[in-house]
């Protein structure tokens, strides 16, 4: 399995590495690093959850993430190069990435659980209009909401998410 996963996804997971690193041979660590995770982990993977390539995505961004982390702590190297700066590209890349968890996230949740977070978060309706609506009262849809949140982010978590 993690043979065929690396065929499939390795490439992409490298270019989306080399991009955030913009160095190659971090990337090949790091992708190197995402799948040893995986093979780690292959029996936490619910092919009900989500995709495989999402999850692959969110253990290399962990791992992108814990290696920034331990070089920020580590003494910059003595070649006098300075780090080159976070690119706004950076951001678009995270923010894709976010989103691909967050959908594949919502999927796993209870239809009125879902529905709930479209509705109130991603389309900024208000509590009335929306209880109206489905025809509950406004305190069972803030609730709902409440409890719709929780469930979300342990769906997130158990895909990996570390945002």
């Amino acid at each position: 399995m993690l043979r065929r996963a690396f065929d499939a996804h390795g490439g992409e997971l490298y270019g989306f590495a080399v991009r955030r690193t913009r160095d190659h041979h971090a990337a090949e660590e790091a992708v190197q690093e995402t799948f040893v995770r995986a093979w780690r982990a292959a029996e936490r993977y619910d092919e009900s959850a989500g995709s495989l390539r999402t999850w692959l995505f969110a253990i290399l961004r962990n791992v992108l993430v814990d290696a920034s982390r331990a070089a920020a702590v580590r003494p910059p190297m003595a070649r006098g190069d300075e780090p080159e700066p976070h690119s706004e590209g950076d951001d678009e890349f995270d923010r894709v990435l976010d989103g691909w968890m967050v959908e594949d996230a919502l999927r796993r949740l209870r239809p009125d659980h879902r529905r709930i977070l479209v509705e109130v978060h991603l389309r900024g309706r208000a509590y009335a209009e929306v209880a109206a609506e489905l025809g509950i009262p406004e305190g069972t849809a803030r609730s709902r909401t409440f409890y719709a949140l929780k469930a979300l982010r342990l769906a997130l978590e158990e895909m990996g998410w570390g945002g």
